[in-house]
């Protein structure tokens, strides 16, 4: 199957926005259908046939009923709100120029449901933080770590607001991995026409700049006009 769909993953958390315009800049500049995902992740509450044991209801049958009958009005109410959240979304999106927007909602969790459309996605468009955490703190949301290290397809990590970008920054390390993506990013038009620097953070030896070199032609091979840096220090400080 090829890989033709940009499937961005909105939750109608604070950065849901970020996302949408996100994919939605992706979706213009590589002429690819936009997929919307809101994923209603499975519930925490015991099932109905746990209950009795777990908590010693006993015989209270209509407490058990009860508690059924909530968790399937929340279910209800949470479907309704994932709709109303992807066609705010979906207008959004056509809005800003994403060809082709369509619209999903699952049952499912997160990576799960990204494992079920990577057959058919080119690019993955997710936020840093889902719900229930502070944008002002510089952390990755729960879901982020495992997400990138079983995902094969990229991803484009929406940060805060966004805004269309005008350069770019590749770290490089000279692995195998770095090599692969350097490829991957020589021949998508994501970021052609921008201007780029790739930095690489090690010893000012030849082997590096070697290495260096080599990846900043593979890149100008492919009409991207990329600046080198090889830097000495603490990685986190030079990037």
């Amino acid at each position: 199957m090829t890989k033709v769909h940009i499937t961005a993953c909105v939750d109608g958390s604070a950065i849901s926005t970020a996302v949408c315009d996100t994919a939605a800049w992706a979706s213009h500049v590589l002429d690819a259908p936009l997929s919307l995902l809101h994923v209603l992740e499975k519930s925490n509450t015991p099932a109905q046939e746990d209950l009795s044991g777990a908590i010693g209801l006993g015989s209270r049958e209509h407490l058990l009923a009860e508690l059924t009958e909530l968790d399937e009005k929340r279910n209800k109410l949470a479907i309704e709100h994932g709709k109303h959240l992807l066609q705010d979304a979906k207008n959004r999106a056509i809005a800003a120029g994403a060809v082709s927007v369509q619209v999903e909602q699952r049952h499912d969790e997160l990576l799960e449901a990204l494992l079920h459309f990577e057959a058919d996605t080119r690019l993955f468009v997710i936020g840093r933080l889902g719900g229930g955490h502070d944008l002002q703190k510089q952390t990755i949301g729960s879901h982020v770590e495992s997400v990138v290290r079983a995902v094969q397809t990229p991803i484009l990590m929406a940060t805060g607001k966004f805004s269309k970008p005008g350069n770019y920054m590749l770290a490089y390390d000279g692995s195998e991995t770095a090599d692969r993506a350097m490829d991957r990013i020589a021949n998508s038009p994501l970021l052609s026409g921008l201007p780029g620097h790739v930095v690489m953070v090690g010893n000012d030896c030849q082997q590096n700049r070697q290495r260096l070199q080599r990846a900043c032609d593979l890149l100008a091979s492919h009409g991207h006009q990329v600046q080198s840096h090889l830097l000495q220090g603490n990685v986190i400080e030079c990037l």
